[in-house]
Order: C-alpha cells, then sequence, then structure tokens
C-alpha cells in the first residue's frame, strides 16, 4: 500500500529558496536541491490532496531520461542518492531519499520549450479553429490525437504561478534568449524528443507531447527542472491508440475526469478528492515509472 502523501517538506538547516507547484527548492552549499513533493494541480490550480508517491515518480523519471540523453545536451542533474549529497542534508535522508535530486545552480530561460508530437489538447483546439498549431501550418483532414507529418516546435511563455503559458512564434523567442540560444534550444528540444519517444514507442507508450526547460550556468546551456515525466508531457498508451478522438493516458486524467464532474470554477482552492481517484491516478504514475524505466519505486 502506498505510503501518505507528502505535500508539503520543510528542512531544517537548509534554505527554502522557493516553492513550485510540485517541487521545494532548496540551496545547499551552492548547489540545489529540488525535493519533489506529492502535490497535484490540475487546471492551474494544486488540489489540497497529494498522490502517495507521486514526487518519487517523477524524480526517478527524470533521473533516468536525464542520464539517457545526456549524450545530446548536458544536464543540471548531479545525483539522486543522499549519499552523495552534502552532509548538511543526512539528517533529513527519510523525508528526501528517492524524491530529490541534487542540481547545478543555473538560470532559468524565460521560455518553454514544447514539442508536439500528435494533434491534442491546445493544439488540437487551435487546428480545429485555423488548420494550424501555434502558428505553424498543418497538413488538413487530420483527426483529434492524429500523429504529426513530423514533430513541431511551439515555444511558450514562463507565467507566474496559477496563469496559463501563453504560446509565442519562434521569432518572439529569439526576441528573448537570442537568435542562437534560441536555435540550439529548437534542435534540442526535437532530437530530446524523438529519441525518446522512439525509445518510448519501443516500450508501449507514445510520448504525444513535452515541454522542456533549460538554464545557462557559467555560458554553458543546460536541461533542467524536470524531462519526459507524467506532468511535463501526454504520455499515451500505444495499445488500444485509436485516432479521431481523446486517449487514454498515464497521468492526472482520472482527476481531470472527475473535476470535470463538479460544480467547481476551477480556481482556488480545490476540492477535495476521494479515496478511489487518488489511487487510481497514484496507480497510474507508478506504471509508467515501471514501463519506461524496467523498475518499481525506489
Amino acid at each position: 500500500m502506498a505510503q501518505q502523501a507528502v505535500v508539503e517538506t520543510n528542512l531544517p538547516g537548509l534554505s527554502l529558496i522557493g516553492r513550485g507547484k510540485v517541487r521545494d527548492i532548496y540551496e545547499v552549499n551552492g548547489k540545489l536541491l529540488l525535493v519533489a513533493s506529492d502535490r497535484l494541480s490540475a487546471f492551474d490550480v494544486v488540489m489540497p490532496d497529494g498522490i502517495p508517491d507521486k514526487g518519487k515518480v517523477l524524480t526517478q523519471i527524470s533521473a533516468f531520461w536525464f542520464q539517457k540523453l545526456a549524450d545530446i545536451v548536458p544536464n543540471h542533474m548531479i545525483s539522486v542518492d543522499v549519499m552523495d549529497y552534502p552532509i548538511a542534508t543526512r539528517e533529513h535522508e527519510e523525508t528526501i531519499a528517492g524524491r530529490s535530486m541534487l542540481c547545478r545552480k543555473a538560470r532559468p530561460l524565460p521560455v518553454e520549450c514544447v514539442v508536439r508530437g500528435y494533434l491534442a489538447g491546445s493544439g488540437w483546439a487551435e487546428y480545429r479553429e485555423r488548420g494550424e498549431v501555434c502558428g505553424i501550418p498543418v497538413p488538413g483532414g487530420l483527426t483529434e490525437s492524429a500523429r504529426l507529418p513530423e514533430p513541431i516546435f511551439t515555444p511558450a511563455t514562463k507565467e507566474e504561478k496559477g496563469k496559463h503559458d501563453v504560446n509565442i512564434p519562434f521569432a518572439k523567442m529569439v526576441e528573448i534568449v537570442g537568435k542562437e540560444t534560441a536555435e540550439r534550444m529548437r534542435a534540442f528540444s526535437l532530437e530530446i524528443y524523438r529519441r525518446a519517444a522512439d525509445y518510448a514507442r519501443g516500450r508501449g507508450i507514445i510520448i504525444a507531447d513535452t515541454k522542456f526547460e533549460f538554464g545557462v550556468e557559467e555560458g554553458k546551456l543546460l536541461l533542467i527542472d524536470e524531462v519526459l515525466t507524467p506532468d511535463s508531457s501526454r504520455f499515451w498508451p500505444s495499445e488500444g491508440y485509436s485516432p479521431g478522438g481523446a486517449q487514454k493516458s498515464f497521468d492526472k486524467q482520472f482527476v481531470r475526469d472527475y473535476l470535470l464532474t463538479l460544480p467547481w470554477n476551477k480556481t482556488a482552492p480545490g476540492p477535495k478528492l476521494p479515496p478511489d481517484v487518488i489511487g487510481k491516478t497514484a496507480e497510474k504514475y507508478r506504471e509508467a515509472l515501471k514501463i519506461l524505466t524496467g523498475r518499481d519505486i525506489a
């Protein structure tokens, strides 16, 4: 049986420098310690109930991909083994083991790098209206969840917590981060997606779309944050995949489906989640980890 959800961490002796939707960020000895809680957000609202072991799944999937894709672009991961962490973290080993990552401290670049391989979500909505996705022309006659002829790169701005990211044209990204950096981020994002999508497809998972974040450390571009997790990507099971409608997924599907049955206006605070929704969602996250990495939660 899964343990109780960890919805927030407080680690005395370590400097807390921020909390994201999921991660609590600490600074220790000039490095970052990212601790993934079990918080879950839906419709940009953090739910009052966590999903047990979700943070461990996200950390361990990210660590798997960072290691597997490091030959394409360097990343910020130093270690996920608590025994490699600074001594100051040891007293918190029980809390952080399996759900934390010691990272290089990079300056995040203010653009989300989104890669879409299939028509879904806002991309599908825009395609129906205008025959394009984020301003990029796409062949006609495609249905919802159809595979695109080629993956497309659709950057977005990073907005404040609680607000939706805004899709931007590549020219705007160039204005924000510079031409050379923008082109490198685009090339890395597409290459990572292609490599990962091929691997995942061979194991029974379709990566419909995903988003990456990059940062700069001493002039070097690094892949940062999380990578190719059920929180940052749409994972669909290959078995039963059928274009023409929405697909089953390995993520917050049970939570979203439940919330859509409620008279809730999609603003904070979020409603309490019933045990069966929490349990089914936790099961899907664990299943994604097992399929992709061949391992259970450490």
